[in-house]
């Protein structure tokens, strides 16, 4: 029986160059942890700097939407892809204008999403199979329904802090799941 630090013979050869470099993967992870950190430690500038770089890539993708739209001009379509990439730059510079403004209709539109996604899990685990771990799911919804419905209460203070709350969070634990692998690998050379 194979674990996943104790792979098969096909797996073995396959991991060798990553194994060669843990460390690497472990410096990458603390990298994240530390950013992680740091980000849950001003959590409004975090919010801040995640609302600019939404920005910053609505505006990319609305001038390659409307470089799209000159390439395609023949095809019917073409103000649509033009307005498309127009509304996408419009936004990415509303977005670098005032990011504390963005982040209160982001944080609304997160809580939304976070609400109708619980819903929908916990509906999709009472529509599962009997003998399936439906209750996970059930579980996960739950938590899911909870995080947005917090953050839609307290909307939109909670614009100020949700956002670099969710930055930091992910950071922390991507950087933990780099640390646990690349630890993971040296172990296993």
């Amino acid at each position: 029986m194979t674990s996943m630090f104790s792979p098969g013979a096909g797996t073995t050869a396959a991991i060798a160059p990553l194994r060669a470099k843990w460390g690497w993967i472990v410096a990458l992870g603390v990298v994240y942890l530390v950013a992680g950190l740091i980000a849950l430690g001003s959590v409004a500038q975090a919010t801040a700097a995640s609302v600019l770089i939404v920005g910053a890539m609505m505006i990319v993708a609305g001038v390659f939407e409307v470089i799209a739209a000159f390439q395609v001009k023949t095809w019917g379509r073409f103000i649509v892809w033009l307005l498309l990439g127009a509304l996408y730059i419009v936004a990415g510079f509303v977005a670098w204008d005032n990011p504390f403004l963005t982040a209160v209709w982001l944080t609304l539109i997160l809580g939304a999403a976070l609400v109708a996604g619980g819903i929908m899990r916990i509906f999709l685990a009472f529509n599962m199979k009997h003998g399936s771990p439906w209750v996970w799911i059930v579980i996960s919804g739950l938590v899911t329904l909870l995080l947005g419905v917090i953050v839609l209460a307290h909307w939109p203070v909670s614009a100020v802090y949700t956002l670099g709350i969710f930055l930091g969070v992910d950071l922390v634990f991507a950087g933990a799941g780099w640390i646990g692998l690349g630890l993971g690998l040296r172990n296993a050379a």
